[in-house]
């Protein structure tokens, strides 16, 4: 059972990571997570009614955006951010100024380790993106960086250096994280099971991430993190997460980064209704049959050199292979442009000290 951490902790790399929370509802749940999220920022994004007032509770810096916001900051490329739905989140990522980005549902609590430890969850993935992945060659002992590990017998010393972690992901007790098909077939099976291991997923392999528990050095992949169109309007929902998984490993692995998954654990509280989810899934359930063989056979020219070309040219072949299955895909393939479009125009790349620069405000939160 989750508990309430008793004493501050050490907040590692504060003025360089936003937490962002997608919500419908008051934030309660940051009590619990007083200790290890206070000294951080928090972007919030609220969904739904933009009406309703959302409580945060006192003491913790944050800023809040609601539909009205996102479409005065973002004006008619509004159109790429998803609405009642949590793939919502991806507007934080990217009016987050910070190199790195955690982001957590407000239905995870503080989970303990079988010592009874509180697991700071934060902490540990700021471990897992602070030190290198192992996405090239497979080590048999996990991960390598980790205290009391290392290199096994035959790991070719020219890559023990690694690749630079983009990805932290992390997993969950409790509830575990299943589609509603599985949800029906076991409604009462619990996570209990608490693995002490952190793995790179290796180069060419897919993973279904789930962004509940998820973080990741936005300067390396922020641009691929779109979590898509999902919710109102749209024929799918509960994939936002998996598709940018998808989008980013294709793209990780074509710029020679790692993703990692493990460690963190989190307590996942509440189920979901598995009548509701199989509503939004069903056609996802079809359609992953031939996205997963897309996504394995994706390769990405040599000229695709950062995230923002991987991604244009990403979107180009979601509509090209893709569009048979549905014609979602091709407006999904055209708000993943929009959503490049917006990034960069509120991220401008840096350019020389000796070009002038023009000024920009910066889009004004909700105050406090």
């Amino acid at each position: 059972m989750a508990v309430v951490p008793s004493t501050k902790v050490v907040a590692p790399l504060k003025d360089e990571l936003d937490i962002v929370i997608p919500t419908i509802r008051n934030l309660d749940f940051l009590e619990m997570w007083r200790p290890f999220f206070e000294q951080y920022h928090l972007i919030i994004v609220q969904d739904g009614d933009p009406t309703k007032t959302i409580r945060v509770p006192d003491g913790f810096d944050y800023e809040l955006y609601n539909r009205n916001d996102i479409n005065r900051i973002l004006g008619p490329k509004a159109s790429c951010i998803s609405f009642k739905d949590s793939a919502c989140r991806c507007f934080g990522f990217m009016v987050s100024k910070k190199k790195y980005i955690f982001t957590i549902d407000d239905d995870c609590f503080v989970a303990k380790d079988p010592s009874g430890k509180e697991i700071n969850a934060l902490a540990q993935h700021i471990q897992n993106l602070l030190t290198p992945s192992t996405p090239f060659f497979f080590n048999t002992l996990y991960d390598p960086y980790r205290e009391g590990a290392d290199f096994v017998r035959g790991y070719p010393f020219s890559m023990r250096e690694g690749a630079p972690t983009a990805i932290s992901h992390g997993l969950w007790l409790n509830i575990p994280d299943y589609d509603a098909p599985t949800q029906l077939v076991k409604p009462r099976e619990r996570n209990t099971r608490y693995v002490d291991a952190v793995l790179t997923i290796p180069k060419g392999t897919l993973f279904p991430m789930c962004g509940m528990n998820l973080g990741f050095d936005r300067e390396l992949i922020g641009p691929a993190m779109y979590f898509g169109l999902m919710g109102d309007g749209q024929p799918i929902g509960r994939y936002d997460d998996m598709w940018a998984g998808w989008c980013a490993k294709v793209i990780c692995d074509h710029l020679s980064l790692g993703v990692k998954t493990g460690l963190p654990y989190i307590w996942h509280s509440k189920a979901s209704n598995p009548f509701v989810n199989l509503k939004k899934e069903y056609k996802g359930i079809y359609w992953q049959e031939e996205i997963i063989p897309f996504f394995q056979s994706v390769t990405l020219p040599k000229e695709c050199t950062t995230v923002q070309k991987c991604y244009i040219e990403l979107s180009k072949l979601v509509k090209e292979k893709l569009g048979h299955v549905d014609p979602y895909f091709q407006k999904l393939g055209d708000a993943m442009v929009t959503w490049i479009d917006a990034w960069d125009e509120l991220n401008p790349p840096a350019v020389p000290a000796t070009e002038p620069v023009a000024k920009k405000d910066a889009p004004p939160p909700k105050a406090k």
